[in-house]
């Protein structure tokens, strides 16, 4: 792959810290707080339940008018800042400037707490003054969510202390983490050179084509989390520590009481999705068995979970996964190519993988210019090709959402239904790959690249659920060490993996990178990608049988994935997301697979 991937251009959105216009924007950023910190106190905290439906509709609709507007911006600022950071965390300059942003915008949050806590005191005023026509009519949902949410926060005053400790407490953690991972360079020998690599570049070395490279990448990486460790585990520690303490003070029983309302799913929903996940795990170790059969192990070792398979083991240039990518996504809708080709050719996406970059790979709305950008770690493997169509599905719902005109406070999107577009489009390349497979060594190949990604999201997501459970559990009690932390996460796989891998060499430090443990507003964001897989699944399964008549609804499904519960939004299709009979239905689909898989090896 002699073509270097592109980096993202973020100069349409600001020129720079120095660029009047974001100067002016962030001048403006406390006059506008203040502006609606008046509004709060004049106009809306004097309405209370006794409120007539005519007086207080009026004043809902400016309510959110203002919130949208003064969000967009901030949105937007947020966005530039977190591109800036997320691809160079040497830059001081933006990493002091976004801790000026998060300081200006904390009065913000307080206010937002406070409306809460009004709009929970509202009682059956609120739903009555809905009922009129305007703007409040149209984020009916956004508003009774507040108002029923309001009765897990703590006084104002500790909620606004809450807020700002945060900067100095979990964000601090979140922060220090990002920059432990993203700096560390490594020198590997690689191709008959020492190269010198960052930490996500070594990690995705697990799959490339070499075992002896996979084995030696695999030695490193854990020898430098084992000197790493200590720092990274007192990150764990800061924000989970605080999550739980804020959880309980809230009211919660616990913090995934707090994750489900996030996902706007209940205890059913994912009581249901994990015991047919753990159902399945016998079908999926027969996967693992077979490709250690394949590769010539008595069980497979974690470096070799990810080897690539024949025709898999080809490289694909950047362009060459441009191509194949547009192709695959016109088969299914133009417009889903379009929108792939308008963010080739703007620049929207940052695939070169170097230091100071992090890990993984994520998707970000840019709302002010109704565009989005995409982060990833391109190292021209066939896994790396479907990251790439994975966030052009997160790209792809921003895009639903804006040519719907939804606004900000209608796209809060909940965890659980942020995948569906990333895991349909996944499932759309897989599909028409697997349909042009020109021999069984080929179909052999994709039918890796499917099954290790669904392998991740089943197996390896219901261990991280399990690691991430049993982690808050005990730091309720104390700190944890970080030998503590490994031998859970150790345990969890075990528990998952079973005897389909090689239980002497699995990967205890698989909780020192992953940033969604370090986010204190993202706890347990590991279940919603099994409910984005098995979800898409069901509804690709939907596409299958109506066709390009099915393309609208969807695309009206994922304008509409921050206006109503996941099992309201999953009714729309017939789905059931209660009953364990549709998530065995979309499970069948990866064993039948499974099975295919077995008779080719």
């Amino acid at each position: 792959m002699n073509q270097t991937p592109p980096r993202w251009n973020l100069t349409n959105i600001y020129t720079s810290l120095e660029d009047p216009k974001f100067i002016h924007d962030f001048d403006q950023i406390k006059t506008e707080i203040e502006a609606l910190q008046a509004f709060y106190s004049s106009t809306i905290l004097p309405l209370d339940k006794t409120a007539r439906p005519e007086t207080l509709a009026p004043v809902l609709d400016s309510l959110v008018e203002r919130l949208n507007t003064f969000m967009l911006k901030t949105d937007t600022m947020g966005a530039y800042l977190h591109g800036l950071i997320s691809t160079d965390s040497f830059d001081k300059a933006a990493e002091q400037m976004q801790s000026r942003f998060e300081i200006e915008t904390l009065p913000f949050n307080n206010l937002k707490l406070q409306l809460r806590k009004w709009l929970g005191s509202l009682g059956n005023a609120l739903p009555q003054a809905l009922q009129l026509p305007g703007m409040a009519y149209d984020h009916a949902f956004y508003l009774l969510e507040e108002a029923q949410r309001a009765q897990f926060t703590m006084s104002e005053a500790e909620e606004i202390l809450a807020n700002e400790l945060d900067l100095s407490g979990a964000s601090a953690w979140t922060a220090l983490h990002g920059v432990l991972t993203s700096q560390k360079t490594v020198g590997f020998e690689l191709e008959g050179e020492l190269q010198t690599l960052s930490m996500p570049a070594l990690i995705n070395l697990r799959s490339h084509p070499s075992a002896d490279v996979r084995q030696r990448a695999y030695q490193l990486e854990q020898s430098i989390w084992e000197e790493m460790k200590e720092p990274l585990a007192a990150c764990l520690n800061g924000v989970k520590g605080q999550v739980i303490t804020l959880d309980l003070k809230r009211g919660r029983k616990t913090s995934l009481d707090s994750s489900l309302e996030q996902a706007r799913i209940d205890a059913e929903t994912l009581d249901s999705m994990l015991s047919t996940m753990r159902e399945s795990l016998p079908t999926f170790r027969r996967y693992f068995k077979a490709k250690a059969r394949h590769l010539g192990n008595e069980q497979l070792p974690w470096w070799n979970l990810f080897a690539p398979f024949g025709s898999s083991e080809r490289q694909y240039s950047f362009e060459d996964a441009r191509e194949l990518i547009l192709s695959n996504f016109a088969d299914f809708s133009p417009e889903l190519s379009n929108f792939a080709k308008k963010a080739f050719d703007q620049q929207w996406i940052d695939a070169e993988s170097r230091p100071g970059k992090r890990g993984g790979a994520y998707c970000m709305g840019v709302d002010a210019l109704k565009e989005s950008r995409i982060l990833c770690n391109f190292d021209g493997s066939l896994d790396q090709v479907m990251t790439l169509a994975h966030e052009l599905g997160h790209g792809f719902h921003n895009h639903c959402a804006f040519q719907a005109g939804k606004t900000q406070l209608q796209t809060r999107t909940p965890m659980t239904l942020a995948e569906t577009a990333s895991i349909m489009n996944e499932t759309i390349m897989f599909h028409a790959l697997l349909k042009s497979a020109a021999s069984p060594a080929e179909e052999l190949a994709l039918l890796e690249t499917r099954l290790l990604g669904d392998s991740a999201v089943i197996v390896d997501i219901l261990s991280r659920f399990i690691f991430e459970k049993e982690v808050f559990a005990r730091r309720a009690r104390a700190s944890l060490s970080a030998d503590e932390i490994s031998q859970i996460m150790l345990q969890a796989q075990k528990e998952t993996y079973g005897d389909g891998l090689d239980n002497a060499i699995l990967n205890p430090f698989a909780w020192t990178w992953k940033p969604h443990y370090y986010r204190a507003g993202l706890s347990f964001y590991n279940y919603p990608y099994a409910f984005g897989l098995l979800f898409g699944t069901g509804l690709y399964a939907t596409y299958q049988q109506r066709g390009s008549a099915f393309v609208e609804d969807y695309k009206n499904l994922l304008a509409s994935t921050g206006e109503a519960s996941a099992s309201d939004l999953a009714a729309r299709f017939g789905i059931d997301i209660r009953s364990r009979e549709f998530w065995s239905t979309s499970l069948a689909q990866s064993a039948a697979l499974i099975e295919r898989y077995e008779s080719l090896i």
